[in-house]
């Protein structure tokens, strides 16, 4: 039912009018566009919107409307789609002239972003870059407040970046956004697939329904031609290159994988002090020192080179990737007077766990302290695999609460505790600096201690409050408080 009203709209929108996907945004005249997730909610937002004088509304063609809606009325088969049809017309995306990369998977996303940032930059490219962490570009600097932003508001940050004078753009791609069509209206000139392991299946129901949104990236958007990459050594990732054959794959365990072209590489070395990288494609070697840790991260630096592969780059322009150290709350050490060995990381899925315990593992510890714990209105399902994680790889597991939300961190707690059923050792507290205390006085010499879950998060979110709480901070406190 998209017919000529759509069309007189989207020219007044490329003019300048303003639209709205909350209603209590909505000025006179501006549009209104009642998306889907207001399911539940669309009589009352309908209402509100209206009442504030919207003088046009978008919604789907089969949603009920008042008798006497003055405003004009504009049904279509798909309001997410659609918004980011005016959008696109009101920010002129299509007509910016800069190339865009999107990365998606359930871990590695920051840290390739980062990757490809410095790759790039390194080459003369200015770049600009929306993940979980910032949105950033050469001379501003926005906390993100979401991994993808919502479609309007990541429409008007392309075209700020482009007035900026950004070519190249890296971005974040949750599964949420795509399954919310939160990216619709762009183009993307590559795509890569990091892996898929559990987490928000809550949201998604099951993998499949998890995989199928993460695929909408490589064959549902604009740009058939794009570049795409992934994961040889991920179940999806294999059947992500079997569904398309021109996709580039990269492998550490040497993957004949389904056909495609693939990236091989070697882990020569991996130490508490880096890696000895080497790659092989299309008959072409060459290796990276890399101070990154860690067997995920050497994945992580063969997906930047799969990407920056398909962007026309050749081995040779490949390093600057070595001087790259890392992500703030990726394996971040928490410097300090003592010569502790405390790291804070992101990690918060079950196989994240075991990638950064791994690391630790594999740099050549004595023992292994991790503090972890889950958040709250989650995928409950994930939490014992989580204690199973830590039990299987630390030897004192110290388990806390993590962003508990709407939900009580004490049944929280309780959820991870059958996964820790054969730890070696296991201490609790609820209090997440309190426990960073324990665990750091239970530290002995050639110990390493690992603070999982929150990373970068300057936060600790408890019912709908975000209170002040970051990790990095609150461990070299509690460094200073046992130590001195």
């Amino acid at each position: 039912m998209n017919g000529p009203r759509l069309n007189e709209l989207v020219a007044l929108v490329a003019r300048g009018l303003m639209v709205r996907t909350d209603s209590r945004q909505v000025q006179p005249g501006e549009v209104f566009v009642l998306m889907p997730s207001a399911a539940g909610q669309s009589a009352a937002f309908l209402a509100d919107a209206l009442a504030r004088g919207a003088g046009w509304v978008v919604l789907d063609q089969n949603e009920p409307v008042p008798g006497d809606m003055a405003a004009a009325l504009v049904r279509v088969d798909d309001p997410a789609a659609t918004l980011g049809m005016l959008a696109e017309a009101h920010f002129r995306t299509r007509e910016q002239a800069m190339q865009v990369v999107a990365v998606t998977g359930t871990n590695g996303k920051t840290t390739i972003t980062y990757l490809l940032e410095g790759l790039l930059s390194a080459c003369g490219r200015k770049v600009g870059v929306l993940g979980t962490v910032a949105y950033r570009w050469p001379g501003k600097h926005i906390d993100a407040s979401l991994t993808t932003p919502g479609c309007w508001r990541l429409h008007e940050l392309f075209a700020q970046m482009s007035a900026d004078g950004v070519d190249t753009v890296i971005m974040e791609t949750s599964s949420h956004a795509l399954h919310q069509k939160r990216v619709a209206g762009l183009e993307f000139d590559a795509a890569v697939l990091t892996n898929l392991t559990q987490d928000h299946l809550d949201y998604h129901g099951d993998f499949e329904g998890y995989y199928q949104a993460k695929r909408l990236l490589f064959g549902s958007y604009p740009r058939a031609d794009k570049h795409k990459a992934a994961n040889a050594d991920d179940t999806y990732g294999v059947r992500l290159l079997k569904e398309f054959p021109d996709a580039l794959g990269f492998t550490l365990k040497d993957a004949a994988g389904p056909g495609n072209s693939m990236l091989k590489g070697t882990l020569v070395e991996c130490t508490a002090k880096g890696m000895l990288l080497r790659m092989e494609w299309e008959g072409k070697c060459w290796s990276l020192n890399s101070g990154l840790v860690g067997a995920h991260n050497a994945s992580n630096l063969l997906a930047a080179q799969a990407v920056a592969l398909g962007l026309g780059m050749g081995p040779a322009d490949m390093q600057p990737l070595a001087p790259f150290t890392g992500v703030p709350g990726r394996l971040e050490r928490v410097m300090n007077a003592h010569g502790l060995d405390v790291f804070v990381d992101y990690a918060h899925t079950p196989d994240a766990l075991i990638n950064v315990q791994r690391a630790l593992r594999d740099a050549g510890f004595k023992r292994l302290v991790t503090v972890f714990g889950c958040g709250g209105n989650r995928d409950r399902t994930k939490r014992p695999l989580m204690g199973r994680a830590v039990a299987d790889m630390s030897d004192v597991c110290v388990l806390t609460s993590d962003n508990p939300r709407h939900e009580d961190p004490l049944e929280i707690m309780a959820d991870v505790r059958p996964g820790l059923s054969d730890a070696k050792q296991v201490i609790e507290d609820a209090d997440r600096y309190q426990a960073m205390v324990k665990a750091v006085s239970l530290m002995q010499p050639g110990d390493a201690l690992l603070i999982a879950g929150k990373g970068h998060e300057a936060y600790q979110q408890v019912g709908d409050v975000k209170h002040p709480f970051s990790d990095v901070d609150a461990a070299a406190k509690a460094i200073r408080e046992v130590r001195g």
